[in-house]
């Protein structure tokens, strides 16, 4: 049993044929949970830089990482250890003024004291003393007891008057800060351990269900160091998959008790990444991206706080726009593939990276599946179709790949016209041959040769499709008319039926296609695109990733597993109908990662848009004026407090005050002056376009966020490096 029910983590078609000198295939997981591959083999070498949690011969390190408090936060706070800040800044005193004040409020109280002890000040502050006293207590004939009553009456007194300087001194701050409560807090190590019930070492929830013998084999393994943090979330995750019904308590706890921390793994067989370069938190989901700047334009309470992010605001999708060298690849999207890769392997998540080759993306150990287009030696190959059987879907998947930037950008355009030109031939096509034309046979068809219309022509008559006859000869009818737009098409297809790709987008089973139809898996995918040389062509297949995985997370049967698309460089991407299809993703529990150059690689139309469908936004250290422009108008204004102050010159009117001035302008230099403040509540753009453009320093970002259920975090300037 993997931890999402599912039996395979890829999607291939149904005898798939490797290539030649490609590795075998992975092993599914048998449904009891248990791996087929011998205990340990698919387990990566540790890595090279020590992850989050790094395993610890007797444990500690895991237990300290899983037992650090997680405090709920405002969105986008990295919560490991995170300590709540108030929303408004607090007003606090100097330290020199605070130690000032108090030394002085001491002697003063002091001094006042001795006063009236000594009768300086005269007897009146001991007539309550004789009013409510007894006369045997005042006249001194009770003895020890009107001593010990007096002096007690005495020094109330004085604690009340050192009370009130106290106030005045500020004494209480000073012993916030400086007393030994700050400093245990400051010095203070790893606390007492949590209770059973309350420790997530002994999993409680385990316990509660009655699954104790499961439950003392997991605490056990934490506490010999043999569970990982990616352990730790897969188990939980298959333990939510329990609970929830998907699978039985009797096949969890059979795999617990055979396997320990190694049960229900990842059907690639691994319990970590090779390498990790981000820090993460995989109890929260969270990895993190930087720090949130000690600015006075971040809220109070973000300041100096980690800044990450998580399947809860990725759910919304993420839009980062900077130049070359700003760091979107490798401050932004490694950090969360590597995140994303995290999650599925414990099967939480499916995740799909496309980029250049040589982008940076991550190893490729590090993913189930790599696609490298136009390269010999890929294992995989990439589904022109995605691997749908229908042919009108087929075809306007195929039609925003091929012809979906020329569309008009209005977003309320469509491209039906050219998904109608493709479902005429491709039904007939797959009616004959049982299978759709790959390259080369669909430029034909498009371009209008006689022969392959002649052999589907025949061959629709001899099967007796007389529907798919006249769609066929209504193409036919079509390509004569002026502005048919199969010629367009076809001059589309034949970027992709170039010898660099000779072998890919096979449609006869002789490869292996992968096909985003395996979302409902916890797979890792990585698809390059092809290098240098083959720019268009590459915009093209990325538009053909994004429809395809659009279209297959709005029809998932299993919705809890995460779905995510990084695109590393959106260029040319950005349709109306991918608009349209990035604002259906939040309801299907799938996001995108897109990130731009700039925005005017996007139709002027589709800004607007893409920024409203895109929840989490950010601009990236040197964005252009234009850019800033459309990000401040989407963030829009807010109410904020301006003080304008003005000086005034004094005129002095009598002889007196002439002369002090001029003493004051002989030692100053200056003409005395009176200032005068005025505040006022002003409405103003919350990140200007020439801030964002010029005040953003090197290796920051402006972020704003919002997650799945609709909180929302202003604008904040992040430190990347944080």
């Amino acid at each position: 049993m993997d931890s999402d029910g599912t039996q395979e983590a890829r999607g291939t078609h149904a005898h798939p044929v490797p290539r030649p000198g490609g590795p075998p295939e992975v092993p599914a997981m048998p449904p009891d949970g248990r791996s087929l591959a011998p205990h340990g083999s698919g387990v990566p070498p540790r890595p090279t830089r020590a992850p989050g949690v790094p395993p610890m011969p007797d444990g500690s390190s895991f237990l300290t990482w899983l037992r650090t408090p997680r405090p709920e936060a405002p969105p986008g706070v990295w919560r490991f250890g995170h300590k709540p800040r108030p929303d408004e800044e607090p007003e606090l005193i100097p330290t020199r003024q605070l130690l000032a004040g108090a030394v002085i409020a001491f002697l003063c109280g002091w001094l006042l004291c001795s006063l009236l002890y000594n009768g300086y000040l005269g007897g009146f502050w001991l007539w309550p003393w004789f009013v409510l006293a007894p006369d045997s207590w005042t006249l001194g004939k009770a003895g020890a007891v009107g001593g010990v009553a007096s002096w007690i009456y005495e020094g109330l007194v004085f604690v009340a008057i050192f009370a009130v300087f106290g106030r005045i001194g500020h004494w209480p701050e000073l012993w916030r800060r400086y007393g030994p409560a700050a400093w245990r807090r400051s010095t203070s190590g790893d606390g007492p351990p949590p209770l059973p019930e309350a420790d997530p070492a002994e999993f409680p929830q385990l316990r509660a269900a009655g699954a104790v013998d499961a439950a003392e084999r997991l605490a056990a393994d934490a506490r010999a160091g043999l569970m990982r943090d990616v352990d730790h979330a897969r188990i939980i995750r298959a333990w939510q998959g329990v609970r929830s019904g998907r699978h039985s308590l009797a096949s969890f706890s059979g795999a617990v008790l055979q396997d320990g921390a190694a049960a229900c793994l990842h059907p690639s067989g691994a319990r970590d990444l090779p390498t990790r370069l981000a820090r993460h938190d995989l109890v929260t989901g969270q990895v993190r991206l930087g720090a949130s700047a000690d600015d006075p334009r971040n809220p109070y309470a973000y300041r100096g706080t980690g800044l990450a992010l998580g399947p809860e605001l990725l759910g919304t999708s993420l839009l980062a726009v900077g130049p070359a060298g700003s760091g979107k690849t490798g401050a932004v999207v490694r950090p969360l593939a590597e995140s994303l890769c995290l999650h599925a392997l414990a099967g939480r998540a499916a995740v799909v990276v496309v980029g250049a080759a040589g982008a940076g993306l991550g190893p490729a150990d590090a993913y189930d599946v790599v696609v490298r287009i136009g390269n010999q030696e890929s294992e995989y190959d990439l589904d022109l179709y995605g691997g749908t059987a229908d042919p009108d879907e087929a075809a306007a998947v195929l039609a925003e790949a091929l012809v979906g930037d020329l569309a008009d950008p209005h977003p309320g355009s469509d491209s039906r016209r050219s998904t109608t030109v493709l479902a005429q031939l491709l039904g007939p096509f797959r009616a004959v041959h049982g299978r759709f034309p790959s390259v080369p046979e669909l430029r034909q068809l498009l371009d209008g040769a006689p022969g392959p219309f002649a052999t589907l022509r025949q061959g629709l008559q001899d099967a007796g499709q007389d529907s798919l006859l006249r769609e066929l000869d209504a193409r036919e009818r079509q390509m004569r008319q002026p502005g048919d737009v199969g010629g367009v098409l076809a001059d589309r297809v034949a970027l992709l039926d170039r010898p660099a790709f000779a072998g890919f987008f096979d449609t006869s089973g002789q490869s292996r296609p992968f096909t985003l139809k395996a979302l409902d898996h916890p797979v890792r995918v990585r698809i390059d695109l092809p290098e240098r040389g083959h720019a268009d062509a590459s915009r093209m297949l990325a538009r053909l990733v994004l429809a395809q995985f659009t279209a297959s997370v709005a029809v998932r049967e299993d919705r809890s597993l995460f779905a995510c698309l990084v695109l590393d460089d959106a260029t040319g991407v950005v349709t109306p109908e991918s608009v349209r299809g990035i604002q259906r993703l939040r309801s299907g529990n799938a996001g995108v990662v897109l990130t731009l150059r700039t925005l005017d690689d996007v139709a002027r139309p589709l800004r607007g848009p893409l920024l409203g469908a895109t929840g989490c936004r950010m601009a990236l250290s040197g964005v252009t004026p234009w850019d800033g422009q459309d990000f401040a108008e989407v963030w829009g204004k807010e109410w904020t407090e301006a003080r304008d102050v003005t000086d005034r010159q004094i005129i002095a009117e009598t002889p007196a005050g002439k002369a002090l001035h001029a003493v004051r302008r002989v030692i100053t230099g200056k003409a005395p002056t009176a200032r005068a403040v005025t505040v006022r509540q002003v409405e103003r753009e919350r990140w200007s376009a020439s801030e964002l453009a010029h005040g953003v320093p090197a290796g920051h970002a402006v972020l704003s966020l919002t997650n799945v259920q609709g909180e929302h975090a202003p604008p904040l300037l992040v430190d990347l490096r944080g």
